[in-house]
């Protein structure tokens, strides 16, 4: 008893000296709870300027700068497609995701767009002597038929036809090229070149620069000026739009796959071909667009010469729309799959309605090396400021020399070529 008293006892003791119970100060918990609402729309405004990029994020708050959601669902076309260009999607991307046919003995074909006979016949001899069985000649004479002098061009001409430049028989030629070329499954890039260019470098140098490359080179970029996009026009709807307009050179150089893709395509071909004609309106340009990239420079300089004369003494602008150039390849379904310019050097810097032709005693070693030192590219748009587009050369990612051939050499310089060059 006496034990249990004395617990009751301290158990009492013990309670009377606990502390009695605790008054908060009234204002505690609101600031708390002021403080934590602070912190959260802190954290929202901060997430609002800042958006955040991780997926996770898509799934607790929408932001400005969370696409991934969006990205990984199909996108919604603007417009139904026709049956034309399903077909030609379906191509496109099949030949692009299978493998490019493997070869044994991987050959470059060089590609001859002329009128007829090849000035430059020796050089080329000179060139290719050695390399037996590391390149293919192919040559379209479109006016009267070629006399050869070097054996590599022995029996190379194809069946050729008539080629107006500005007119669609230059993309017919060149397709006309391709497809022969094609046929050898040895060639594995296609180079086309006309009767005044000449190489830069020995065959090795171009063999190697082409045939490891991860790219095709052909000349692509937006022209907003009158002779880029202002000579869009709205009979290429739907297939063309005015976004994908662009403006290149014709002198390409490109990769089997996309060889192919040229040969599949009809779709574009068909819409230039019917809408892109000589008018006194503004017609259409010599784009390939929403797949193919075209090019618009030519030749027509008499053409140029009576409209440049109009414009002055009239206020009337010919425009001509020129299909005298190749399709480039897919800039929307394999948009890194080109260089955006081209292998092959020419001389606008007159800024005339063509380019700088070479002449015998313009031919130096001075020139030579000015030419194949050049590791920028460099476009001028048709706007009244003109506008410089500089872009470095990138092969493989790595900045490199453009220019593996140059055009506009008079015949009378070969053989100065011959000994300056000296493969």
């Amino acid at each position: 008893m006496k034990g249990a008293q004395a617990w009751r006892l301290g158990s009492m003791g013990d309670m009377q000296i606990l502390p009695g119970s605790r008054h908060r100060p009234p204002l505690k918990r609101p600031i708390w709870i002021i403080s934590l609402v602070s912190l959260v729309c802190l954290f929202l405004v901060c997430a609002y300027i800042y958006p955040p990029q991780g997926s996770a994020a898509c799934y607790v708050f929408s932001s400005r700068g969370c696409k991934v959601l969006t990205n990984w669902l199909p996108p919604s076309p603007t417009r139904e497609l026709s049956d034309e260009e399903i077909a030609s999607q379906v191509v496109i991307r099949d030949i692009l995701s299978n493998p490019p046919v493997q070869s044994k003995n991987p050959k470059i074909a060089f590609m001859f767009l002329t009128p007829s006979s090849l000035p430059f016949e020796k050089l080329w001899d000179m060139f290719f002597r050695g390399h037996e069985g590391k390149f293919s000649v192919y040559v379209h004479a479109s006016k009267g038929k070629p006399v050869h002098v070097s054996r590599y061009f022995l029996n190379r001409d194809i069946r050729s036809d008539e080629v107006v430049w500005g007119k669609i028989s230059m993309v017919d030629a060149e397709k006309r090229l391709l497809a022969h070329a094609l046929q050898d499954t040895d060639n594995q890039h296609f180079v086309l070149l006309s009767e005044s260019c000449v190489p830069l470098h020995n065959f090795d140098y171009i063999y190697n620069y082409l045939m490891h490359a991860n790219m095709s080179f052909v000349d692509c970029f937006l022209d907003p000026g009158p002779h880029g996009n202002g000579r869009y026009s709205e009979h290429m709807l739907p297939e063309v739009e005015k976004k994908d307009f662009r403006k290149g050179a014709q002198w390409f150089s490109m990769r089997r796959q996309h060889a192919l893709i040229v040969m599949a395509d009809s779709l574009y071909y068909s819409r230039f071909r019917d809408y892109c004609k000589v008018n006194l309106i503004l017609n259409c340009s010599s784009i390939y667009s929403n797949m193919l990239c075209f090019e618009f420079t030519t030749s027509f300089d008499l053409w140029m010469s009576f409209s440049h004369a109009l414009s002055l003494e009239f206020g009337v602008e010919l425009q001509l729309c020129s299909v005298s150039a190749h399709f480039s390849l897919i800039m929307m379904i394999d948009p890194g799959g080109i260089a955006n310019w081209s292998v092959t050097h020419v001389d606008w810097s007159e800024r005339k309605w063509h380019p700088k032709s070479y002449k015998a005693q313009d031919v130096t070693q001075d020139l030579l090396n000015n030419i194949t030192s050049i590791d920028l590219s460099i476009h001028v748009t048709s706007e009244a400021k003109s506008e410089r587009l500089v872009q470095p050369c990138l092969w493989n990612g790595i900045k490199r020399p453009c220019y593996l051939f140059a055009r506009k050499f008079y015949p009378e310089t070969v053989d100065k070529l011959m000994t300056l060059l000296n493969f």
